[in-house]
């Protein structure tokens, strides 16, 4: 199975250099909907519910003190564990939200059950490291 760096170094394969918040959100959102186009999940790493938005912990620790992330920044991602159909839910999803911006992007999941679910009760800057199921995200992405 793929891994979420190899998903990142796609990602910025395609699309190019971003920022670091934007990359999670594109990571989150590739995941969700291969939940929901293949019943699979992408990779197995956890995502949690951080107060701006989901994270993936694994890749925050390449670009931990970062801005901005290039292609460069995960070395070790290998686009080529990525099978076509996977990179072909990944194009999809960048079709419709790389022009989005990192805070846009974190608005929505804000807005959604997933996160809000995971975060419970807490406030909204309160760190929380609580997995986001996927069986959350498959639920609620396949209802829209």
């Amino acid at each position: 199975m793929a891994r979420a760096v190899d998903v990142a170094k796609y990602i910025l394969t395609k699309a190019g250099e971003m920022t670091a918040m934007k990359l999670q959100k594109l990571v989150y959102y590739t995941q969700a909907w291969s939940l929901v186009w293949d019943e699979n999940p992408l990779f197995e790493d956890d995502i949690q519910a951080w107060a701006n938005g989901p994270v993936v912990p694994v890749i925050y620790d390449y670009h931990r003190g970062q801005f901005k992330v290039d292609k460069n920044t995960f070395s070790d991602g290998d686009i080529d564990a990525l099978t076509p159909n996977q990179k072909d839910s990944i194009d999809k999803v960048l079709d419709a939200l790389q022009e989005k911006s990192a805070q846009w992007l974190s608005e929505l999941t804000h807005m959604e059950a997933p996160w809000k679910d995971a975060r419970g009760d807490l406030k909204p800057t309160e760190k929380c490291d609580k997995v986001i199921l996927l069986a959350a995200m498959h639920e609620y992405y396949s209802s829209l």
